[in-house]
């Protein structure tokens, strides 16, 4: 009588090089995607706090588009829609330079932009405007200001909701699969293809994905518990 659920048959030779190769793609598409998100969603916030009502509406439909637009339609876009509005020759070095990778870290990480950009909104607003003022009033630019003083603490106060927004951008790598990414669930679907053993190659994703989902949730309650700011 055969085994019913046999992980092994799945984590041996070059399927379980398949899973690992899956793996670091997830995790480097996960951190290019993280850090445009988090440098986007700064600028937004800088951007939607300048007193000029233009801005605040400019970056207002940045984030309705982001909220409203499935992701996947968002990921079509860049990969099949922007290349082509770029000269040929642009064309050809995106091509040339892992474009599907490329193309996904964009759209993932505009995407998360917007909501992290919400997050330092609200965390900003925590903040009493005293403190704004107080640096200002010391000689500090807006941008210095915001970047020294309200910033740094507005990042310390919205640090559950940011590693939220990771723990969901890392899910959504696996979307990069339908314009061929190599990440965990691409390869999680050649195993299967190969093996035949659909459910040991999607327990054993599975596993992964709650594990790193596991030690970004650890990470983040560790700076949670070293950065926590209490505004007074």
């Amino acid at each position: 009588m055969g085994t019913i659920f046999d992980p092994a048959a799945v984590l041996t030779g070059e399927y379980l090089d398949w899973f690992l190769w899956g793996i670091a793609t997830t995790i480097a598409l996960t951190a290019a995607a993280w850090l445009l998100a988090m440098t986007v969603g700064i600028l937004l916030t800088l951007i939607r706090m300048v007193p000029f009502r233009p801005c605040e509406w400019l970056v207002s439909v940045y984030v309705e588009y982001h909220r409203n637009v499935p992701l996947l339609v968002q990921i079509f876009v860049w990969y099949f829609g922007i290349p082509q509005l770029l000269p040929r020759s642009a064309r050809v070095w995106i091509n040339g330079h892992g474009s599907e990778f490329m193309l996904a870290a964009v759209a993932l990480g505009l995407a998360a932009a917007a909501y992290v950009s919400e997050d330092l909104r609200s965390g900003i607003r925590s903040i009493p405007k005293t403190q704004y003022e107080a640096a200002r009033s010391i000689g500090f630019t807006y941008l210095q200001a915001m970047g020294w003083v309200i910033l740094p603490q507005a990042v310390r106060l919205v640090i559950p909701p940011l590693i939220n927004q990771t723990l969901l951008l890392f899910k959504n790598t696996s979307l990069a699969m339908a314009i061929g990414v190599g990440e965990l669930t691409y390869r999680t679907r050649e195993v299967d293809t190969y093996t035949f053993k659909t459910f040991e190659a999607f327990a054993v994703a599975t596993a992964l994905y709650l594990a790193i989902s596991f030690a970004i949730m650890a990470l983040g309650s560790y700076a949670d518990r070293r950065l926590r700011l209490e505004i007074r």
